[in-house]
């Protein structure tokens, strides 16, 4: 069929013959642009050369979507391309690939802080422990829920410092803004800004490794500053510990608190130098009497076994077995808060066994911060933490001239040198030979009244 000019009736009465599977009426006006139909198809335009010498076609539209001088302009564009040596299809590929990299790029500028730390923490958590997380959903929390504990409690949470960036565009994070952050959180609180300063800079790190945020995000970290660290102050070298003259003072306030279970907890986070919160979550599995071991959830090497010592055996036998826990209430984590806060004030009035005032939501006994800071003020002791009892036993190793590769292994400290790395590997009974005589110099300064040569779990009149 010959050229004709196309309009509106020829292109909607153009018919395919039953006869056959297409058909095409080419037009006159615009080269290589042709109408293409078939018995039970949708008519379309389509464009047609021939291009490094094979025939090429190009489906255009339907004539419901373009006009006829849409298509006729579309017609000569691809033409033009042909004839400057250019495949229309490698053009219309190049084309979409630039029109998604400007989406990518727009969507990218478009980003928020909170959007990119929300992708952070989900692609990071399965290499983070469970406090490290907590601690980055905690420092981006918007607050203002009553606070359950501490000199708060009741009133509205403030906001995490890194909560005030979530709501920006992550590209406009820039060296200023954190600086400004900086300073404002430096003047209230600048041991949790530091924190999440340092949290902050390993989030920038990722972001301008990530394939989806490194395009709006500086090469150079804008949280790696110099003003911003200077606002934030240098932390301060904690010194709290117990010195020898202090330990009967000390042991004499803790064995009269009226929970036995937190006395224990006390004592052994002193006497073992575990981190308070891996004492609190001891399991009785981790109680080895027959081998006299403890298995300690390390926070470093995943997990380390200590020595039982005599005392601390007679402190744990003392407790009863009320669940998976050493160190619990016996109140279990299905509690609700208003049952807890029940029998806490019941505790208070008298009326409930002291052992439900620390009901933790996991099972074990909440940090007994308090009874331990009652405690030490009994004792005429200021300014002594939790951690401080596991800073105390490194301090009263000391007197004892004990390796302090030996001291280190027991408190799970990372080895320091080259030898302790690689090539010094002491067993349990090797510890336990320090352990003990580290227990027993501490219980002799105290003037605590215990034979460990007797029974377990005895104790002996002092003289």
């Amino acid at each position: 069929m010959g050229k004709v000019a196309f309009t509106a009736g020829r292109v909607n009465g153009f018919k395919c013959p039953a006869d056959k599977k297409q058909a095409f009426l080419w037009d006159a006006t615009a080269p290589g642009l042709g109408l293409r139909v078939t018995p039970n198809g949708k008519p379309a335009y389509v464009f047609q050369t021939v291009f490094e010498g094979k025939d090429l076609r190009i489906t255009i539209g339907s004539p419901t979507a373009w006009s006829i001088k849409d298509a006729q302009e579309k017609a000569r564009e691809l033409q033009r391309q042909v004839d400057e040596g250019k495949d229309p299809r490698e053009v219309k590929r190049e084309r979409e690939a630039e029109r998604e990299a400007k989406r990518q790029q727009t969507q990218a500028e478009a980003t928020t802080v909170g959007e990119a730390w929300t992708a952070y923490l989900v692609e990071r958590r399965p290499h983070w422990g469970k406090r490290h997380y907590d601690d980055h959903l905690k420092m981006a929390k918007a607050g203002g829920e009553p606070a359950k504990s501490g000199p708060r409690r009741g009133k509205p949470t403030e906001p995490g410092p890194v909560h005030e960036l979530l709501a920006q565009r992550l590209a406009d994070l820039d060296t200023l803004r954190i600086e400004a952050w900086a300073a404002k959180h430096g003047k209230t609180r600048p041991t949790y800004a530091r924190l999440c300063w340092r949290c902050l800079k390993a989030f920038l790190a990722w972001c301008a490794e990530h394939e989806t945020f490194k395009a709006v995000t500086p090469a150079v970290n804008p949280a790696v500053s110099r003003k911003a660290r200077e606002s934030l102050g240098k932390p301060g070298v904690k010194s709290d510990a117990l010195l020898r003259e202090q330990l009967p003072a000390w042991f004499d306030a803790v064995r009269s608190i009226n929970n036995p279970t937190i006395a224990a907890a006390l004592q052994v986070m002193l006497l073992t130098g575990a981190r308070p919160g891996e004492v609190l979550t001891l399991r009785w599995d981790d109680v080895n009497t027959q081998w006299l071991g403890l298995t300690i959830r390390d926070k470093v090497e995943g997990e380390r076994t200590i020595p039982l010592t005599p005392y601390v055996q007679h402190l744990l036998n003392a407790l009863p077995r009320r669940n998976e826990w050493v160190f619990t209430t016996g109140r279990t984590a299905s509690m609700s808060a208003i049952a807890i806060k029940r029998r806490t004030q019941r505790a208070k009035d008298g009326a409930e066994p002291a052992d439900v005032t620390n009901v933790g939501k996991a099972g074990h006994i909440a940090p007994p911060t308090r009874q331990h800071t009652d405690a030490c003020r009994v004792a005429g002791i200021s300014d002594l933490t939790l951690h401080g009892l596991r800073r105390s036993f490194r301090s009263l190793t000391e007197w004892l001239d004990i390796p302090a590769g030996v001291v280190a292994q027991i408190m799970g400290h990372k080895p320091s040198a080259t030898a302790e790395k690689h090539y010094t590997v002491r067993p349990l009974d090797l510890l336990r030979v320090h352990h003990e005589r580290i227990e027993a110099w501490i219980l002799a300064q105290a003037g605590v009244p215990f034979d460990a040569k007797a029974e377990p779990g005895k104790l002996r009149v002092a003289a």
